[in-house]
């Protein structure tokens, strides 16, 4: 069936190739350094493309809610850890989970830890998340304090097993190249010195780094046992203007209807709106705001135009191109362009779904159309 006919709305696009590709780089590039590639499935939130993980030897993985770790444990993965502060009003749901599948949490407090030793009814793994300078949660590297508190209430609990120590540094996905290697060696220094000050009482630590530019671009992983980044699998264009990746490396298009045509403005109006792409924003060099830019969809995905035609402004429903002379020239009322997001991982959420180049719907945690 051709890709681009049944489209009449808003649709997500996946180029299994690229993504494909983009796994086998980070997989090539973990066992290159000696780290377990353990990734994250928040971006893609999909059993179909989860299964494409396998064909690389990944057999743990990363989500960001028990919601999303039920989702894909009947894929038997060996373990499905929650990168996210435990909730407490989900003791019970981990519970029943944990009777049939392997899944570790994230700790950052006593009060969690002590309600976590008190209602387990299985044993559960968990890391410390460590703050090592993003702000956003976890506990401070250097409070001791707080780190040796929840170690203590494991220690008294037959449920609950230290498993090591987890850092996400959020504040790399803002930087350039120079900033990202001065995060990266910091998130390096904090997990090394946890690792050397509490390797002796716990010989089997383990310290997991889970940001998608610094998995991206480093080279060196010293005092890191895990990578556990997710944007990757798609990338975006956030991840292309910090150097992660390059265009051609965006794995996900939203197809979108041209609804009208202002020539005079060069500017093209989509059905494709905040609802459909979120609304993260790039900032261009002139100032202007790009909510997305335009590719050129084919029946085999689509081709990345010389000169870059972008979504100036977006509401709900409407999208506004910024078009180039070659676009603006060459479009009519009832085609189909394709617009690579700003941030793969909102838009998937939003999209719920997604087709496959092949014409094939792909399944999505949120949703099970594609459009």
């Amino acid at each position: 069936m051709p890709l681009l006919k049944p489209i009449t709305s808003p649709t997500l696009l996946a180029n299994e190739a690229i993504c494909k590709a983009n796994i086998a780089r980070m997989a090539k590039k973990a066992a290159k350094h000696h780290v377990a590639l353990i990734p994250h499935f928040k971006t893609h939130q999909s059993l179909e493309v989860g299964n494409w993980y396998k064909e690389f030897g990944i057999n743990e993985i990363t989500v960001s809610s028990i919601q999303m770790a039920a989702y894909f444990s009947g894929q038997s993965w060996k373990n499905i850890h929650i990168a996210f502060p435990f909730n407490p009003l989900e003791i019970n749901l981990l519970n029943r989970l944990v009777k049939d599948h392997s899944i570790s949490i994230q700790l950052v407090n006593a009060e969690v830890a002590q309600a976590l030793a008190d209602r387990l009814t299985s044993p559960v793994e968990f890391f410390i998340e460590i703050d090592a300078g993003y702000g956003r949660a976890g506990v401070e590297v250097s409070d001791f304090g707080k780190i040796e508190e929840i170690m203590r209430i494991a220690n008294r609990s037959d449920k609950l097993d230290f498993k090591g120590f987890y850092i996400h540094a959020g504040h790399t996905y803002h930087a350039n190249k120079e900033g990202i290697h001065a995060i990266h060696g910091q998130t390096k220094a904090a997990l090394r010195m946890l690792k050397d000050k509490y390797c002796d009482e716990f010989p089997d630590l383990i310290t997991r780094s889970g940001d998608t530019p610094s998995c991206s671009i480093e080279e060196d992983f010293e005092g890191i046992d895990e990578i556990g980044p997710g944007n990757f699998a798609f990338y975006d264009l956030t991840q292309a203007s910090i150097g992660s990746c390059d265009k051609s490396d965006i794995a996900v298009a939203l197809a979108a209807p041209v609804v009208d045509i202002r020539k005079e403005k060069r500017e093209i109006l989509i059905h494709g709106g905040g609802i459909h792409l979120a609304k993260d924003v790039l900032i261009n060099n002139d100032g202007t705001n790009n909510y997305g830019e335009v590719v050129l969809l084919t029946e085999q995905g689509w081709t990345i135009p010389a000169t870059t035609s972008f979504l100036k402004s977006i509401s709900q429903e409407h999208g506004l191109i910024k078009a180039t002379d070659e676009l603006i020239n060459n479009i009519q009322i009832g085609d189909i362009l394709g617009i690579l997001p700003v941030h793969s991982c909102m838009t998937a959420d939003c999209m719920r779904g997604y087709f496959s180049l092949k014409g094939e719907k792909l399944d999505h945690l949120k949703g099970q159309k594609a459009y």
